[in-house]
């Protein structure tokens, strides 16, 4: 399955859009992608019996279908009508929510469907009532009009770049619980770091350190406190020290990275040594002491681990 029409397809198909004729509808995920547009994709056609109401979601990380908010299709079998949502969760409250202009605009699907018998208080983006016409699937919108390929992509990247840019604003808020779910992460950034250092854009440049086979690179320890990383440089063999901002301010972290530096500096005797922090979010502190700080470097992480260097 290369697209998203083809997803949909099969989904519709495998819900068991007509019992009489297709049965009650698979419980059985097929090889769908795990993945679209750089978001998680969940689908669920019931646990133990089939669902009333199959899905497929599409979660950005630190964001649980039980527990958040995201773009979800809902097929509502009896009413055959397909729902691209703005999707809340009905398990759990989510601690954030979609912004004020859908919560205040946008109809719930309870107002648009009668007696829907789940989901209620998802908002209605786009509807389609899908039909099956030999191996095929066909859409129409309520007014009958049929809706093309390109328009229910169209509708999905439309809305899920919304998202995007919704959960990018709630991850850069400091006491957003989004934003504090990024602190998990960073927990295992390190590891993930160094076990995947080739592949990163640190292992083009510098060397992991070997001490009789061991690696000691990772919380290299120093009389002023672990340094997160250190390596070398493979061309200057100078030092460099990494520091990941951890849950702690711009001006803690800057001022953890200078005492490693100078340390590295007197100890090792490296007037060239160099300093890099990793961060999950920029902010003008941590800008105004880059550019202060000579040889130091920030990279920014996203929610995928992919490592990028901040240039201003």
């Amino acid at each position: 399955m290369n697209n998203i029409v083809e997803i949909l397809n099969a989904f519709i198909i495998q819900s068991g859009f007509d019992e009489k004729l297709y049965g009650p509808g698979g419980q059985v995920v097929k090889p769908y992608p795990k993945e679209f547009m750089d978001l998680k994709m969940g689908i669920s056609f019931g646990q133990g019996s089939p669902a009333r109401v199959p899905w497929i979601s599409f979660l950005a990380p630190e964001m649980r279908t039980m527990e958040g908010f995201y773009p979800v299709y809902l097929f509502y079998k009896k009413s055959r009508k397909l729902i691209l949502s703005y999707g809340v969760s009905e398990t759990k409250e989510a601690k954030t929510s979609w912004p004020e202009e859908i919560l205040n605009n946008c109809k719930k699907i309870q107002d648009y469907l009668e007696k829907p018998p789940r989901y209620l208080n998802s908002f209605v983006f786009k509807t389609y009532t899908p039909s099956i016409q030999g191996k095929e699937v066909k859409y129409v919108d309520d007014n009958n009009k049929p809706v093309s390929n390109d328009i229910l992509t169209k509708d999905l990247i439309e809305i899920i770049n919304y998202y995007k840019k919704t959960v990018d604003v709630e991850i850069k808020k400091e006491d957003s619980p989004i934003g504090q779910g990024l602190f998990h992460l960073e927990k295992v950034l390190e590891a993930f770091i160094i076990e995947n250092w080739d592949r990163t854009e640190f292992g083009k440049k510098y060397d992991l350190i070997y001490e009789d086979e061991k690696l000691i690179s990772k919380q290299y320890q120093t009389d002023v406190g672990p340094i997160d990383i250190l390596a070398r440089d493979k061309k200057t063999k100078n030092y460099v020290v990494i520091e990941l901002k951890k849950d702690q301010t711009s001006d803690d972290t800057v001022g953890q990275l200078t005492r490693y530096m100078g340390w590295i500096k007197k100890n090792k005797k490296d007037d060239g040594v160099k300093g890099i922090i990793i961060a999950g979010r920029f902010d003008d502190r941590l800008d105004h002491a880059r550019i202060m700080i000579p040889n130091c470097e920030v990279f920014l992480y996203d929610v995928l681990f992919k490592l990028s260097e901040y240039k201003k």
